[in-house]
């Protein structure tokens, strides 16, 4: 007779999409699951006393949603945006509250669907490096994909007071 761990693991999917973008010239993936929509740039209303990293806000609906640019979260150069800048809006569950998030990339590439056994663990760089938003690693073909936690990379605790 199976115990309950082995009856879990026989539910649980052995694949899981993921929605993958470009930030500079590299890949990443995000759970498909948490994606709501995907708009193109278009000009946000400034936070005041917010990281640079937070772009600002939008009117999503009568939802105000935090922008945050991921270049910048990363520490990466900043560009101006163009017009195949888009936000990806995600839906994160914190406890009891739905907190409704965007993140700036560069392009949407495709939606992947990966198998959980391909995905590597996040590698260990010393650290200097921070890999504390990193889920795992995924090769496709040439590509290497960095798969986001987004969880830890959008700490809704960061962003609770800006929705208030």
């Amino acid at each position: 007779m199976a115990n309950e761990n082995q009856l879990a693991q026989a539910r649980e999917p052995s694949t899981a999409q993921y929605l993958t973008f470009q930030l500079a010239d590299e890949f990443y993936g995000l759970e498909i699951l948490k994606v709501r929509e995907i708009r193109g740039w278009e000009p946000v209303r400034e936070i005041p006393n917010t990281p640079d990293f937070i772009k600002g806000a939008l009117n999503l609906r009568g939802a105000i949603v935090p922008i945050v640019d991921l270049r910048e979260r990363f520490g990466m150069k900043k560009v101006d945006y163009s017009p195949v800048t888009v936000v990806i809006v995600l839906s994160l569950v914190d406890q009891a509250d739905d907190l409704v998030i965007g993140i700036v990339a560069d392009a949407v590439s495709d939606v992947l669907d990966i198998n959980k056994d391909e995905i590597r663990s996040a590698p260990n760089l010393g650290s200097k490096i921070d890999t504390r938003y990193m889920q795992g690693m995924y090769v496709n073909g040439s590509r290497m994909i960095m798969l986001l936690n987004v969880n830890k990379l959008l700490n809704p605790e960061e962003f609770a007071n800006l929705t208030d």
